[in-house]
């Protein structure tokens, strides 16, 4: 059942509609002019919302401004005895749903209607979506060496910078390299996420730059790389230190250049492309090693971010701990469960080798294993 708002000053109208919706078992308020619709649509949540656009006083088309400049989100369907292509385009390029003429035909009425929900429900799982992900994205902490990471983030995000994260395994590098894509200026553009140690060394290549039918065995068709899919957005080469020295001189030449080549073409791709690179490993003693490209080392180097182990911010275990309560407590749909005093302290006092990854899998174990109050017995006993 939806909440629907009428608005015309035709008394058989309104009531024609009223009759038609509430048979369709909505709940249908009625407004007899403009100035009345505008000043209930603005005091009460409405699913959608008709409209007339002839109407004394103030028009359809000046509500319908009014509507979207006080962000009234309901969809707004606008109803008129007059109608022709110019005004229907003009009500929709100033925001209106659909547009709908008199005599009004019942199916098409009902069809606009359902669009109309269906288009409310995507708007509300989008938003849930939105806030899921921006909760996940959460730089949680206020020690000195998270705040150092988070006004990094704040200075190098607008710009086209290239990145190179550094840190042990689970510390949360790749939650920095979102954080940067989503606070920049090509937040708009695609982000592609590229792990370099989950992809065998023989198809990094194909991986990162496409390949053409027949290039190699198993190329049965052509495949656009990482790269070109990020063509204009940001593209984050995780764990580039696993990365072989033959892909490493295709990154850098793609670096260099801003162009890539597929594999088994000569045909030169430009490529417009941030690249936000991380690892694990200490880049310096592999290029000793011969492991890693100096010059490829120095253009990912432009802006070094360093995120800290969980053992060097023990301070900003407690709000972890909050933080991972929630969102495990939601995502399983169980009552939020609280740690006591004694439990919080003895999970600080641990050494956390695993980092942040770490202490989220044993807060879902203590969730999930312990009482209604998480305990320091439940922290020995589970963790």
């Amino acid at each position: 059942m939806a909440k629907i708002l009428v608005i015309d000053d035709e008394r058989s109208i309104r009531n024609t509609l009223k009759d038609i919706l509430e048979f369709e078992k909505h709940k249908v308020t009625l407004a007899e002019n403009g100035k009345q619709g505008l000043e209930t649509a603005l005091n009460e949540f409405f699913d959608i919302i008709f409209s007339d656009i002839k109407m004394p006083e103030m028009d359809g088309i000046e509500l319908l401004e009014q509507l979207r400049e006080k962000e009234v989100e309901a969809p707004v369907i606008m109803i008129s005895g007059h109608g022709n292509i110019e005004t229907a385009v003009d009500c929709i390029k100033k925001g209106a749903f659909d547009f709908i003429e008199k005599p009004i035909d019942l199916s098409r009425l009902l069809v606009t209607v359902r669009n109309a929900l269906e288009k409310n429900n995507l708007v509300t799982e989008t938003k849930t979506l939105k806030k899921k992900v921006a909760k996940k994205l959460q730089m949680i902490g206020n020690s000195p060496s998270i705040e150092k990471v988070r006004e990094m983030i704040r200075k190098v995000a607008p710009t086209d910078a290239r990145v190179l994260i550094t840190g042990a395994n689970g510390t949360g590098k790749e939650v920095v390299a979102r954080l940067l894509y989503e606070y920049s200026n090509r937040v708009q553009g695609p982000y592609v996420e590229v792990n370099c140690a989950a992809i065998p060394s023989e198809l990094i290549e194909s991986e990162l730059f496409g390949h053409e039918k027949g290039s190699f065995t198993s190329a049965v068709k052509q495949r656009i790389g990482k790269f070109e899919q990020a063509d204009n957005g940001t593209i984050f080469l995780d764990e580039i230190g696993d990365m072989s020295l033959s892909a490493q001189t295709k990154v850098l030449r793609a670096l260099q250049e801003s162009e890539i080549s597929r594999v088994g073409s000569d045909k030169n791709i430009k490529v417009n492309v941030r690249v936000i690179a991380a690892t694990n490993k200490n880049l310096k003693k592999e290029i000793e090693l011969g492991n890693f490209r100096e010059d490829l080392f120095h253009r990912l180097n432009v802006i070094p971010i360093h995120v800290p182990t969980l053992d060097e911010r023990k301070d900003d275990i407690p709000l972890l701990i909050t933080h991972f309560s929630e969102l495990i407590c939601a995502e399983q749909g169980i009552q939020l469960k609280h740690f006591d005093a004694k439990a919080v302290k003895a999970l600080q006092e641990r050494s956390w080798t695993g980092n942040i990854r770490e202490l989220r899998n044993v807060v879902e174990r203590l969730i999930i294993l312990g009482g209604n109050k998480i305990t320091k017995e439940d922290v020995e006993m589970f963790s």
